[in-house]
């Protein structure tokens, strides 16, 4: 029983120093490559980038594992790429920022979710400029995301964060669960069962039946140009 005990008392000294020393290495990057943007007390610049306090954990997190920063330019639409910092770094600016104040990187549970509540909350909430099969699409003054790439933990924050045009969704909008349910569908998505048929990049069911049509129609057109040219022959 004293052994646990001093086990655990080791650990309580142990994890934070740990995290001490990654908010102190967070800070020594940030102030490498953040502040001509952010500001050297993370304050913001205006025109530039904003204030960083209070925004959290869950906010560096979020750009920085999608590789959404750092931003070479700040009035242009960040686009998904491979992090520009290693996981350690990440880590490292990640307990800095959330020195900061602010959300902690969310814990989302998707096998808790409900696969159908999902889908009936994703059509009504995000279908309508990610697609209902999460391809993503044009927006005035932007593009939505294709969310093949996206890992559970960045839809929780991007839904609650509201990166770049998409609105933010709080938890009296979207709850915790249902945003489980939702994060369970979006990984349906990523691997979807085709019963049949031709797919066609699952971009939905107008675009599919209009392509449908278009083959269908272009068919019967051929078929009676054959038919037409054997009865001149005739």
């Amino acid at each position: 029983m004293r052994r646990f005990a001093l086990a655990l008392t080791l650990l309580a000294l142990v994890v934070p120093a740990a995290r001490a020393d990654d908010v102190s290495r967070g800070r020594a990057l940030f102030a490498q490559g953040c502040v001509s943007c952010h500001g050297p007390t993370a304050d913001g610049i205006a025109n530039r980038g904003p204030s960083l306090h209070g925004v959290g954990a869950r906010a560096a997190h979020f750009y920085l594992t999608t590789g959404y920063m750092p931003l070479r330019d700040p009035f242009q639409q960040p686009e998904r790429q491979d992090p520009a910092y290693s996981p350690d770094d990440v880590r490292a600016l990640v307990a800095y920022v959330g020195s900061l104040g602010g959300p902690p990187v969310p814990r989302p549970h998707p096998a808790q979710g409900s696969i159908r509540d999902g889908l009936k909350l994703f059509t009504a909430h995000c279908a309508g400029c990610h697609q209902i099969g999460a391809a993503g699409g044009y927006v005035p003054g932007g593009v939505a995301v294709a969310l093949d790439d996206a890992t559970a933990t960045q839809i929780a924050e991007a839904v609650r964060i509201g990166p770049y045009l998409m609105p933010r969704f709080p938890p009296q909008t979207i709850s915790d669960r249902d945003l489980d349910s939702i994060i369970a569908y979006v990984g349906l998505t990523k691997d979807p069962v085709d019963r049949g048929g031709w797919p066609i990049g699952h971009i939905g069911p107008v675009t599919e039946g209009l392509v449908a049509w278009l083959i269908a129609g272009s068919a019967l057109v051929l078929l009676v140009l054959v038919i037409g040219e054997r009865a001149k022959r005739e």
